[in-house]
């Protein structure tokens, strides 16, 4: 869940600075660094629900 929400604020930024104008060379670099924060985000997402599930993995035993 915290995944799709990060998603959805993420494109919600690459959308409104699209329309705020700028070259397409512009649109096109944001586009990837958006997706590129994307990747992180989703990366540091998983890192930290394997590290939960993990710790109650431990706790549990």
């Amino acid at each position: 869940m915290k995944k799709f929400i990060a998603s959805v604020i993420v494109c919600g930024f690459a959308v409104a600075m699209v329309a705020c104008g700028g070259k397409k060379e512009e649109a096109a670099s944001t586009v990837d660094s958006v997706k590129t924060a994307v990747d992180s985000a989703a990366t540091t997402v998983d890192s930290t629900v394997n590290a939960v599930v993990d710790s109650a993995k431990a706790a549990v035993k």
